[in-house]
């Protein structure tokens, strides 16, 4: 379908302000930083609390892209570029995909719920797939922005839809609707997702069903307090574990590893084996089971289908990789939107030059091949793909399409010629289709370690860095702390997403931290905290700006920077305004403005302190006078040396609890990885970290015999007990054995018992059904690293800074 500013002019009701109505567009993009925006990109800046597209329109220009939707023309622009000025350009994107979807007459398929969507979409497409070409959302995009982007994915050879719609509060769905349009509706579970933004449960339940006003039909649980907000005019098919009260019964048997669904519909009894046996998985598995029931698919096909129904795995996840290469591990999908989104996600994260692209088949593209794989060809021309590796008969044909490009039939001709290929210092995105079975390639390349991981979420970190950001004053720098390996989470994968959101500095607490950055191809500058004199050397080597805090530290940098000539090489200075840790005191300002009047070598780039007890609330008239200090000793330095420098004092409760002194800039730190001193606030932030591993034996013990060393532990019944390979070498505290600590195996709580081992810990499963190699969550959403902190009398840093590096960092996006 083929579009010109003209024919969008209307659609958009905007004021256009240039010189090229007849430009055509072929792409729609929100994101100034993906390499895929060209001449035929329009470009929405949309306006939110954290950000500001109209800030990356002169950016965009100079890379070749000149149309804009626009709420306002940046200084300086006017004439520069097609601007279709519009009131609210979320709202335009909005009209676009919902003009757009009004061409497609085929059905769709609207889900919503606060669990489940991503997974029953998933799974539909599954199902579905031998008999439709469909289109459906990449990922968990499902927001307002999301769903639009996922609409205008649809093209005319498609001819069925699955789309999911999320909201966090009310009068969002309503947009949704506009958008996706849907004939059948899918409710999935309620539960308490977004509660904050809804007065109460029948106020978020009134908005869900929002999205299917139009439907021919719903597919749901039928619920009395779902019911009491549904709409008369909406025809229901309904499923129930209660006889006689649905369209639908539904008796679950639930087995070890799999479950038996006994369904009755129509006076009709058959039963249907789904490989899972929890409960989220089986609701999940009913509304697909509904959908075919719904679209009268036969009872053996459904039979066959859904026994083959897999775990889905939505994440994009990163790993290290042997011979110094980054894992980009997206190994289950292969569709053409999710591409895009992939490589995206590739550019974000690269910390290597060279970048590989492992890709199998593509499937339901909507697509005729040539068309397909002319597009996909520009996709990785477009990225920078410096090499790609093409798995599957149809892709294999289109080798020449493609830069450098070796080509195998399947993936075992891959494996089998792999020891003859190249890996190093390079990031490799492993994108396959299911049955492509790519999770070998994926083990073959990952760096063996250990089965203990920390999987760090982040969009959770995204999130939070968003939160705090909604609490500054537009014009208020940030710098984020990436010390002690970000707070145990990943240095350098963190460091990176920073910059994508382009926060203004990053902190470390010493040189080899930022230096490692800096070797990585981080471009932040990147301020060291405590520069030891040892390291000046390395500092200035490496372009990183030191925290000066003393006369000696700083005569020392003086006397390095002038013997090589240097001209305001950028510096810190440290005030003790009450910490009494680090800092000039009010008395050392004389003789420091002084000898920084006698140098040019250096240029006072910022002036900070530190807060002693900006958590603690009973301390605020001692806070208020550090504030006070600084500003009045900062005001000093600056009048005396006639500069203007960036004035930062606030950390993240500094953020939180005394806005008022935000200066030029503040210092995230702790917050940044979803942790908080105020237990309101903490409702707010997103859990970044999860520890997990896997139970490595599980044997039965009678009573009277002990576990571990010095009989910590004796048994008083009949007990089985699991054997965990993490231990205190792993960072794990010994204080929290001999069952003061827990872990999670199932959603149950198995107390630690006996001493935690240097590389073991046992615990106590004698009341859990579980089985050896089943996951085992040692810090996460429970126990958190907060409950542990508190429990063990110290601070939730400690926990987290205590994770070895032996541990395997696992960074993913959903």
């Amino acid at each position: 379908m083929t579009l010109t500013i003209r024919n969008i002019i209307p659609i958009l009701n905007a004021q256009f302000h240039g010189d090229r109505e007849d430009a055509i567009i072929d792409t729609v993009s929100i994101d100034s930083r993906s390499l895929q925006n060209s001449t035929h990109t329009l470009f929405f800046a949309l306006v939110g609390p954290n950000h500001n597209g109209h800030d990356y329109l002169k950016a965009l220009l100079v890379q070749g892209v000149y149309n804009f939707v626009v709420e306002y023309i940046p200084d300086g622009m006017s004439g520069s570029a097609n601007f279709l000025v519009v009131e609210n350009s979320l709202n335009a994107l909005h009209d676009f995909a919902a003009m757009y979807r009004s061409n497609f007459t085929f059905p769709i398929i609207g889900i919503t719920g606060s669990n489940g969507k991503t997974i029953v979409k998933e799974w539909l497409n599954f199902l579905l797939s031998p008999d439709y070409n469909i289109i459906r959302s990449p990922k968990s995009y499902n927001s307002q922005v999301g769903v639009p982007l996922s609409v205008l994915g649809i093209n005319e050879k498609h001819n069925l839809g699955i789309f999911e719609a999320g909201i966090s509060t009310v009068n969002e769905m309503q947009h949704l609707e506009k958008i996706i349009r849907p004939t059948i509706g899918i409710l999935t579970n309620i539960g308490s997702a977004h509660d904050e933004g809804f007065h109460d449960v029948g106020e978020k339940i009134k908005e869900k069903l929002c999205l299917f006003s139009a439907v021919e039909v719903l597919i749901l649980n039928k619920n009395r307090s779902i019911e009491a907000f549904l709409s008369p005019r909406v025809k229901t098919f309904t499923w129930s574990s209660d006889a006689g009260k649905a369209d639908v019964f539904i008796m679950a048997n639930e087995k070890p590893d799999c479950t038996e669904l006994r369904v009755t519909y129509q006076k009709h009894c058959f039963t249907v084996t789904i490989p899972f046996s929890d409960q989220a998985s089986i609701e999940n598995a009913i509304h697909c089971l509904m959908l075919l029931l719904y679209l009268r698919y036969d009872e053996a096909i459904i039979q066959t289908r859904m026994a083959q129904l897999y775990p889905v795995e939505m994440r994009l996840k990163v790993k290290n990789g042997i011979h110094n290469t980054r894992l980009i591990d997206d190994s289950y999908s292969s569709d053409f939107q999710s591409l895009k989104i992939a490589l995206d996600f590739l550019e974000s994260q690269k910390q290597y030059k060279k970048k590989t692209l492992i890709l199998s088949d593509i499937f339901q593209s909507g697509l005729v091949n040539d068309d397909l794989y002319a597009q996909v060809s520009f996709l990785t021309v477009t990225n920078q793909i410096n090499r790609v590796i093409a798995i599957g008969p149809t892709i294999s044909n289109y080798q020449r399409k493609f830069p450098n490009c070796l080509a195998f039939p399947t993936t075992a001709a891959f494996l089998e010629a792999m020891d003859t290929l190249t890996f190093e210092e390079e990031t490799i995105l492993i994108k396959g289709a299911r049955h492509f079975h790519f999770e070998e390639i994926v083990l073959a390349l990952e760096e063996k370690t250990h089965e203990t991981v920390l999987e760090i979420n982040l969009n959770a970190i995204s999130h939070n860095l968003n939160f705090y950001k909604s609490k500054l004053n537009p014009k208020t720098k940030m710098m984020v702390m990436v010390k002690a390996f970000s707070y145990g989470n990943g240095g350098y994968e963190i460091a990176k997403l920073l910059a994508h959101h382009k926060v203004d500095y990053l902190g470390v607490a010493f040189a080899d931290e930022g230096i490692a950055l800096k070797q990585a191809g981080l471009e932040l500058p990147i301020m060291v905290m405590n520069p030891e004199s040892t390291s000046y050397q390395a500092l200035i080597q490496f372009g990183l700006e030191p925290e000066i805090y003393s006369l000696k530290g700083l005569n020392a940098f003086v006397k390095l920077a002038e013997e090589k000539q240097l001209k305001n090489f950028p510096i810190h200075i440290k005030l003790d305004t009450g910490m009494h840790r680090l800092g000039f005191m009010e008395d050392d300002l004389p003789e420091l403005i002084a000898r920084l009047q006698q140098t040019q070598a250096l240029a006072v780039k910022s002036i900070l302190s530190h807060l002693a007890a900006s958590d603690n609330m009973a301390f605020v008239d001692f806070t208020l006078g550090q504030i006070k200090l600084f500003k009045s000793l900062s005001e000093q330095l600056m009048e005396a040396l006639q500069i203007q420098p960036i004035r930062h004092l606030l950390n993240t409760s500094g953020i939180s609890n005394f806005g008022q002194a935000q200066f030029d800039m503040v210092r995230l730190g702790i917050g940044l990885y979803g942790v908080s001193n105020d237990e309101e606030e903490q409702k707010f932030l997103e859990q970044v970290a999860t520890l997990k591993s896997l139970i490595s034996q599980i044997r039965v013990i009678e009573p009277g015999e002990s576990v571990g060393y010095s009989r910590r532990f004796m048994a008083e019944r009949l007990t089985r007990v699991a054997t965990v390979p993490i231990g205190y070498a792993d960072g794990i505290s010994r204080h929290w054995g001999n069952g003061k600590g827990y872990v999670t195996i199932k959603d149950k709580k198995a107390p630690i018992i006996g001493s935690i081992c240097m590389d073991m810990l046992m615990v106590d499963v004698t009341d859990i059904d579980c089985q050896e190699g089943q996951e085992v969550l040692l810090f996460g959403k429970d126990p958190s690293v907060t409950y542990m902190a508190k429990q063990l009398g110290t601070i939730p840093y400690e926990i987290m800074t205590s994770i070895s590096q032996r541990v395997k960092r696992i960074f993913y996006r959903e």
